[in-house]
């Protein structure tokens, strides 16, 4: 019986040991994988039902301020109109003693989006917690 030693007449081994490479290649998809969820940026957006219903109408007058951006360049809050540089003090005039700081925004269709991102910085500098957007009118032409 012959007992081969390990480095007698045995030919040497060419190809690489990719065991480590694996290695080190799972670890970086399994980092790579839990970024992904850590980097997604979400946005809470509640959509209202598109339904009118004769009941949900209010019977007397509404405490919600709307700020209506009018197809003409002009700024009406509550269907009074204010001049743009006189929107935050207006702001702070409504919002300064409501415990509940709501704004509704409706926009004209052909105003630019950096207008109505414009008046949303102002209102929130004023103290707005939320703001909302209604849809526009199906019977109004602006």
């Amino acid at each position: 019986m012959a007992l081969k030693l390990p480095g007698a007449g045995a030919q040497p081994n060419h190809e690489p040991n990719v065991v480590p490479m694996i290695d080190i290649l799972l670890v970086l998809l399994i980092i790579f994988m839990m970024q992904v969820p850590l980097s997604r940026k979400a946005m809470d957006v509640q959509v209202p039902p598109d339904v009118r219903s004769q009941q949900q109408q209010p019977s007397g007058p509404s405490n919600n301020i709307v700020l209506d951006l009018k197809a003409d360049g002009t700024y009406e809050i509550n269907g009074a109109p204010v001049e743009f540089a006189a929107l935050d003090a207006e702001f702070h005039q409504i919002y300064d003693n409501r415990p509940a700081k709501i704004l509704f925004v409706k926009s004209a269709g052909n105003r630019r989006y950096q207008e109505v991102i414009d008046a949303m910085d102002i209102a929130r500098g004023a103290g707005v917690q939320v703001v909302g957007f209604t849809p526009p009118d199906r019977d109004r032409t602006d």
